[in-house]
């Protein structure tokens, strides 16, 4: 019988992958809504089937299947409450750790609840049924196809992760006729590694290392990083929350966040991703990668750039020390150009406004050594990112959540830890005001110091390149929050900050703020805690931000740009893909 698959898109993205991780066995259980993924195993002799018309039964005989011959097996049925009854199986899987694959067909879940016949709810099953719960959904674009692939990878990794066991794919059907398709299409594998397996090969060309928000590193790990760096040609793309200090750290935000430039330093043949949320949108956003490798202990697919392949469900350590090439001639070639091209734009960078961004120019080179830095989200973090920082000086920002909600509380709880260490705050009015109510809590100390860029309104909906932008001033009103908070009042703060006990200071222009600057940094421990006001208007900040992202230009991104909307309009995202390719190369 020869290969004849439907046309259903994540139906095929199932059977593909099951193919690629070498999944054959089968018990298929009788149904309509399961014939898509049933006739298309049937017409593929790669797939070795059995038949069970009970679908409690065909549970236990997976079950037999899988602990006997130690392969994965794969359970299909219809919709209605046929799964229910696979509930008994699969609780045998689960607590004995059994490989199974519960693939359920049914109708779209829009459906549920609209008393559809034959839909259930299979949302949530179970705790102690399966280890993983994904839904492959019908497929009808790009990001719904991007979704499907990557949660049965997912759902595949589970079942050698953490002593293994059962999976469920809920499968989505539009109980489709055409079983025309002769080859099935490819679909990105995503291969979990652990310390047991073999390892894949580091391709050849330039590799990096892009370093997400990290706890404090070990002098052990940053040490067996620089080693990894060192032999394979390799260099860290951070930002500041990525807290490595070692010699291969590279502050990316300034080259790849270029309005009209696409450095070559962007392109990387391998990027290797640990850490945790990024909160450098504009650079991370600029990276051209072939393929990508996840390390990280919890074993998780995380598919930030699109180009994920391996999972290394293993310590940083672990995995650098495999890759090390002790036998191998070290070269920093790769550090070296990246230092260049970033040196080279900080040397072209041109004077700029009284700003988030300018402040951040003065302060950065000149924080206190062994100091603690604690960033409010986006307009300011992204304003330090473009300016490195003493070696010696930790920085945190919260990009978990990423919200205002509590940016400055988190200072203050860090910097109760140890009192003789200065812990600096930078944050932006809407993240300050919003947190304010910590600046009166009675466990501060006298190690705070804080600075409030007060904009009078969260100046990042005005900034030329955000999308509320088109509204200019009206955005004021209702997308940012022009007015709130005394409006800029010059008493405010200063009173609230006073009485509370903290030594104010201010300043609404540079020559004001060199005045002050020196008491905000000093090194020595205050007997008050500081708060230091800063007053900046839209106009700077959004002048500043495009001087800053304007210093580099070669028409390339203009380019880019415009092939793209052509292209967009004429063929589709997947032509899309194509220029992206041409560019790369």
């Amino acid at each position: 019988m020869g290969n004849f698959y439907t046309d259903e898109r994540n139906v095929q993205i199932v059977l593909f992958l099951l193919k690629a991780n070498g999944i054959k066995k089968v018990v298929a259980s009788p149904g309509a809504t399961n014939i898509t993924v049933v006739a298309s195993m049937q017409n593929d002799s790669f797939f070795e089937m059995y038949s069970a018309a009970d679908e409690r039964s065909a549970a236990y005989i997976a079950c037999g299947l899988a602990a006997e011959s130690g392969e994965p097996v794969v359970l299909s049925c219809t919709g209605a409450t046929a799964s229910r009854n696979y509930m008994p199986g699969l609780t045998e899987a689960f607590y004995r750790k059994l490989p199974l694959i519960a693939i359920t067909s049914s109708k779209s879940s829009s459906m549920i609840a609209q008393l559809v016949a034959q839909v259930t709810d299979r949302t949530s099953p179970p705790s102690d049924v399966v280890k993983r719960s994904v839904l492959a959904g019908i497929v009808k674009d790009e990001d719904d196809e991007w979704d499907c692939m990557i949660k049965i990878n997912q759902a595949l990794s589970t079942l050698k992760q953490n002593g293994g066991g059962p999976i469920h794919i809920n499968l989505e059907t539009t109980h489709s006729d055409d079983f025309s398709v002769k080859e099935l299409p490819k679909a990105r594998i995503i291969k979990c590694i652990t310390v047991y397996d073999q390892f894949p090969e580091i391709p050849s060309g330039r590799i990096g290392l892009f370093i997400g928000s990290h706890n404090r590193w070990t002098d052990e790990e940053s040490e067996r990083l620089d080693r990894f760096c060192a032999s394979n040609n390799a260099v860290a793309l951070c930002d500041h929350t990525s807290n490595y200090k070692g010699k291969y750290r590279v502050l990316f935000s300034l080259p790849l966040s270029q309005d009209n430039y696409i450095p070559k330093l962007s392109q990387f043949d391998l990027l290797i991703h640990i850490g945790e949320i990024s909160g450098e949108y504009s650079g991370l956003n600029c990276l051209y990668v072939k393929e990508v490798w996840r390390v990280n202990e919890d074993g998780e697919i995380r598919d930030t750039f699109h180009q994920l392949t391996h999972v290394f469900d293993m310590s940083e350590s672990s995995f650098f020390e495999h890759y090390i090439k002790w036998d191998t001639p070290m070269s920093d070639s790769f550090l070296t150009s990246y230092k260049e091209e970033y040196g080279r734009m900080l040397n072209k960078m041109p004077e700029i406004p009284f700003s988030n961004i300018w402040v951040a120019k003065q302060l950065a080179p000149r924080l206190p050594e062994n100091s603690v830095l604690h960033l409010g989200i986006l307009n300011t973090l992204r304003s330090w990112n473009f300016f490195e920082i003493p070696d010696s000086v930790l920085s945190y920002s919260n990009v978990g959540g990423f919200g205002i909600d509590g940016c400055l509380s988190t200072l203050v709880g860090a910097s109760l830890v140890h009192k003789d260490k200065l812990y600096f705050g930078l944050f932006g009015d809407l993240a300050f005001f919003y947190d304010m109510n910590v600046v009166g809590n009675r466990h501060v100390g006298a190690n705070l110091r804080i600075l409030l860029i007060n904009n009078g309104k969260g100046v990042e909906f005005r900034n030329y390149n955000h999308q509320a932008a088109q509204f200019e001033e009206a955005a004021d009103a209702f997308i940012a929050a022009a007015g709130h908070y005394g409006n800029q009042s010059p008493e405010l703060i200063k009173h609230y900050a006073q009485d509370l006990g903290y030594e104010y200071l201010c300043a609404s222009t540079k020559e004001e703020f060199e005045q002050v600057v020196s008491r905000y940094l000093t090194s020595e421990i205050t007997d008050k805690p500081i708060l230091f006001e800063v007053f900046t208007n839209t106009e700077e900040e959004k002048k500043a931000l495009k001087i800053v992202r304007s210093i580099e230009s070669d028409g390339s991104m203009v380019i880019k740009k415009a092939l793209k909307n052509a292209v967009k309009q004429t063929l589709g995202e997947k032509a899309i893909e194509q220029v992206r390719k041409t560019f790369k190369n």
